[in-house]
């Protein structure tokens, strides 16, 4: 079927914050026709049914809630200019930075000078952690939850459990018992007992516990657990809500044909944002599973200053020098060294670990000579950003193996 095709100089794909705020940047700067295409009817992202505050610049004397932060985004990138457009599915490709999308207007293809990925990330549901078990109503993601509470105003029960120990297991809690469900505990199988703010500190927390299964018929009734000393337990409940785990929503970008790094399961990205695709970009949480939207917005400014140079006439680069990083290390973003000679955002990596390492030192090394060594001030757990300075880059060979990260 044909379909019409119409050019535009910047698509982007994905109005959350990262999107959101490239949009913003670009239009201020006079990159032409910036247009934003949003599967969602409603733009914003995640922010848009996170009710709690803390959202919005550091430097703000009041921070806002999630929805404000949202229509605070929408607004700065509709008044720069671009071209907001909600509702709107990209199908795939059909060429170099030419996109095939269909809406309840039709099937239109999209051609761009330069292309802007920032889908962002979904949290793995129950079936993905391959829990046993029956199949009962109640049983939520945090996504899922922050919906059924914000967006719709339902009750979603009232005894919960909260399963995970990252920040955002927190944030299931704060918006539980907001909505005036008790909060039995949050479970995690980590051993060390993580950070979790002062709000939280009445709700119990379960160290070195495992879900083994989920019981009931029609509604949860309770939740198995396997503590650290083999002991077996259920805890009596209507909602459990598993938190974390994420997935970078790549789909889009696996279509393209563009390579994803093994660690992230991103896009794989170098230091300017750019993919291995010429005039396609990517930021966001799209590149790292979830760090908080702010860190996402301003990825999103980054990104629109290396889309305007390309606008400009920079010349793409060659793949690049690539990062790996080895266990207990997860994954770095971005994942390869620009030949031209960007430095990543804030001059940093982000790195991420999958157990608690105490106030590790992290060790950059290349063919056998080590590069760097810096001490993290703090202990690493899983679902938290580390971050490594990037001092070290002018000092790695570009026509040298991989740079590889590990954590001693």
């Amino acid at each position: 079927m044909s379909r019409p095709a119409r050019t535009v100089d910047v698509l982007v794909v994905g109005a959350g914050p990262a999107g959101l705020a490239a949009a913003a940047r670009l239009g201020r700067a006079g990159a032409g026709a910036v247009e934003i295409v949003e599967r969602e009817q409603q733009a914003g992202g995640i922010p848009r049914h996170c009710g709690h505050g803390g959202f919005g610049p550091r430097e703000q004397r009041r921070p806002m809630s999630g929805p404000q932060y949202a229509r605070h985004l929408v607004d700065n990138a509709v008044r720069a200019g671009a071209d907001l457009r909600t509702g709107v599915t990209v199908t795939g490709w059909s060429g170099p930075r030419t996109l095939d999308t269909t809406s309840p207007a039709g099937l239109e293809r999209i051609i761009a000078r330069a292309v802007v990925l920032a889908t962002g990330a979904r949290e793995r549901p129950r079936s993905a952690r391959l829990v046993p078990g029956t199949r009962p109503a109640g049983v939520l993601t945090t996504g899922e939850l922050q919906q059924e509470v914000h967006l719709h105003g339902r009750r979603v029960g009232s005894r919960a459990i909260v399963v995970g120990a990252e920040p955002v297991a927190f944030s299931a809690a704060r918006t539980l018992r907001a909505a005036g469900v008790e909060v039995l505990a949050v479970v995690t199988d980590q051993e060390r007992r993580p950070p979790r703010p002062l709000l939280e500190r009445r709700v119990p927390l379960l160290t070195g516990a495992t879900v083994t299964e989920l019981t009931g018929r029609g509604r949860l009734t309770g939740v198995g657990l396997r503590h650290r000393d083999g002991r077996s337990t259920t805890v009596g409940c209507d909602t459990v809500v598993f938190t974390g785990d994420w997935i970078p929503d790549h789909e889009l970008a696996r279509r393209g044909g563009i390579p994803l790094d093994p660690g992230t399961r991103g896009p794989a990205v170098d230091t300017a944002f750019r993919t291995a695709e010429a005039g396609v970009f990517a930021a966001g949480n799209l590149l790292h599973g979830a760090e908080p939207a702010g860190t996402a917005a301003e990825e999103g400014r980054y990104v629109a200053d290396r889309v305007l140079r390309h606008l400009s006439g920079e010349a793409w680069p060659d793949g690049g020098l690539p990062v790996q990083v080895a266990g207990p290390l997860q994954w770095v973003a971005p994942n390869r060294i620009a030949s031209d000679g960007p430095r990543p955002l804030r001059g940093r990596f982000l790195l991420r670990s999958r157990e608690p390492l105490a106030r590790p030192v992290l060790v950059v090394s290349q063919d056998g000579r080590v590069l760097s060594r810096q001490r993290l001030l703090r202990t690493a757990l899983p679902g938290c950003g580390l971050h490594l300075r990037a001092d070290w880059i002018g000092s790695a060979d570009p026509g040298g193996g991989p740079v590889e990260i590990t954590a001693c």
